[in-house]
């Protein structure tokens, strides 16, 4: 049994890999994508996402232009942005453009399972 399904949107490969193989360890499926246009196109696919962990600092489009994009065409998906970038301005963007959460890298592992978990249970 899984706990639920996480896409990783991050242009950092490695990171992408360490952190699907320590959300894949406590029960999550997950799978990861390098850009915004991936994601989109992953999501068009229907592949499964019930939490999105966004990088909000990505090369040609990056996280905020997802979450516009999410809040312009009404798409639901919980997010959790992941950045190193971490500050108050963000963090509040990130908010008011609906992301769920926020959580600085490097990051907790502990921390970030909680966050996902409460997320997750979010109605």
């Amino acid at each position: 049994m899984h706990l639920g399904s996480i896409l990783i949107v991050d242009d950092d490969v490695n990171l992408c890999r360490v952190l699907s193989d320590e959300l894949t360890e406590v029960g999550y499926l997950t799978s990861y994508v390098n850009d915004a246009d991936s994601l989109f196109l992953y999501l068009a696919e229907g592949k499964p996402a019930d939490l999105i962990l966004l990088d909000l600092k990505m090369p040609v489009k990056d996280g905020f232009y997802v979450l516009a994009r999410f809040q312009k065409e009404n798409i639901k998906r919980k997010v959790i942005v992941l950045t190193a970038y971490s500050d108050l301005k963000s963090a509040m963007e990130s908010a008011k453009l609906g992301a769920s959460d926020f959580i600085s890298k490097p990051y907790d592992l502990d921390e970030l399972i909680i966050t996902v978990q409460r997320v997750l249970q979010q109605e």
